[in-house]
Order: C-alpha cells, then sequence, then structure tokens
C-alpha cells in the first residue's frame, strides 16, 4: 500500500502527518517506508535527527543516476537508511532535489520513481511518500506512482483554494498517466473544535460531497516539542490526545483501504 500525502500550501502539517501516519503504522507492526520527496527534509530530519544535507546517499542520488550512465549504480534499496524506531525506514530527501529537477523534467524521467518503488514492494506493508508544497516533477512523479492521495487541509479560505486546485490536478494526471489515482480522503489539521469557523468550513465541504475524513487533527505545542527531539509525536508522547489521533486516523484509512481491496476481489 502506497500513499502520497500532498498540498501545494506550505504549513498544512504535511511532513508530521506523514510521518507520524508511517509511525503509528510501524508500531502495529507493518514494515513502512517513508519516502521525502521535498526537498527541505523535513521529514529526513524528523526521522533521523539529522539534516539531510548531512547525508551522502538520498533519492537525488537515484534521480541523479538515471541522467547519468554508470556501472556501479546503486539499486535504490541501498539509498534507504534505517531509523531509530522498528519496522520504519526511510529513502532521504536532499536539497540537490532542486537542481536535478530541470534536468529531469526535460528529459522526462517522469516514470521512473513509479519503476524504483515498484521494486521495493515487496519488501514493505506501506509506503508514506511526502511530496513538496508545488506540483512539481516530484509531485507528479509521485502521484504517478501511487494510487492513493491524501490531502492536509488546515481549515481556512486559501487551504480550500488549494485544495480544489489539487483535486483538479489530481483528476487531470489520472487521466494522462494513472487512471487508478483516487483521493483518499481529505486530512483536517490544525483543528480547533471550539473555533465557530473551521466546524461551518468542515460541515460545508462535507455537504458539498468532499471526502474529508471523521477523525480530525487538532493543534498542540506536542508537535513542536516532538520536532525537536525528532521523534514523532506518536512515539515521543504515545499517551497524548494528539498521538490518539493519529491512531484513529490510521485506523481508518486502514479499514477504509481493506473493504475497498475486497470489494475490488468480488
Amino acid at each position: 500500500m502506497l500513499r502520497v500525502i500532498f498540498n501545494r500550501k506550505g504549513g498544512v502539517g504535511k511532513s508530521s502527518i506523514t510521518c507520524n501516519l508511517a509511525a503509528v503504522s510501524a508500531q502495529q507492526g507493518q514494515r513502512t517506508l517513508v519516502v521525502d520527496l521535498d526537498p527541505q527534509g523535513n521529514s529526513t530530519h524528523y526521522l533521523l535527527g539529522k539534516p539531510s544535507a548531512d547525508l551522502r546517499d538520498t533519492i537525488a542520488t537515484f534521480f541523479d543516476q538515471t541522467l547519468n550512465f554508470s556501472f556501479d549504480k546503486k539499486q535504490i534499496a541501498d539509498l534507504v537508511y534505517k531509523t531509530p524506531f522498528s519496522n520504519l525506514d526511510l529513502l532521504p530527501s536532499s536539497p540537490l532535489l532542486g537542481d536535478l529537477e530541470h534536468k529531469l523534467e526535460s528529459r522526462y524521467k517522469i516514470y521512473k520513481l513509479r519503476d524504483a518503488l515498484e521494486s521495493l514492494s515487496g519488501s514493505y506493508d506501506r509506503i508514506f511518500i511526502d511530496t513538496p508544497p508545488a506540483l512539481n516533477f516530484y509531485t507528479r512523479s509521485a502521484l504517478i506512482a501511487t494510487d492513493s492521495c491524501l490531502i492536509p487541509f488546515d481549515c481556512d479560505a486559501f487551504s480550500v483554494e488549494a485544495m480544489y486546485f489539487i483535486m483538479e490536478a489530481i483528476q487531470e494526471i489520472k487521466e494522462d498517466h494513472n487512471q487508478k489515482l483516487h483521493i483518499e480522503g481529505i486530512i483536517a489539521n490544525h483543528y480547533h473544535a471550539q473555533a465557530r469557523h473551521p466546524r461551518a468550513l468542515i460541515a460545508s465541504l462535507i455537504e458539498e460531497g468532499l471526502p474529508i475524513l471523521p477523525v480530525y487533527l487538532t493543534t498542540s505545542v506536542k508537535m513542536r516539542e516532538s520536532h525537536q527531539l525528532c521523534k514523532p509525536v506518536v512515539y515521543a508522547f504515545p499517551n497524548h490526545k494528539l498521538s490518539k489521533l493519529f491512531g484513529e486516523l490510521y485506523q481508518v484509512l486502514d479499514t477504509s483501504k481493506q473493504a475497498l481491496t475486497e470489494l475490488e476481489s468480488y
């Protein structure tokens, strides 16, 4: 099972959601991989405790190899790092991704990530891909590589505009490149239950028929503290309300996916 987490709007908690859902998956005994395609490397730093610029072999190594012939190319599996957390691995990002993007785009390497992740599919039960806050080469590569996209949404008007853009872009990629691609759900993040505006906004989106997932992630200082600790909140503060919400959200996703798989098998 491979999921892409994407929103072109920054600050919606994309990396935090990616890493914490992956951590829940790992806690439940699933062999789990996080792929960090964002040149900022937030997921990489969060899970490894060091900046992506300090790493020699990264996802940028893989993309660079698609541009240059070599007899000693590294396999994608050789670029994966063990994190300090059981069952949780990482394919890290690099600042070099920004330098490579134009070359990759001009030489149409858009399907290379899909092929690479297919080669890893037997080694992992769950793969989560963190993407840049932009609909660029790397985001498109990720959406072509998967059949499922999660959209973090931080309950404001600007995020609604970004979400509609994403939904149109996903539909276009589905029609042109990947017929299986669909939006698995929209994740409400930074939710304030006592505030009127977020409640009204979510209610209106549900009324429109948008796939708002039924677990809303609240704002907590514990998330920022977990970033400083380089330890997902579900590990750092397992009994905190936010950790329990991530567990509930993962259960919703896993249950719906199992139901869909069973339906497709008939």
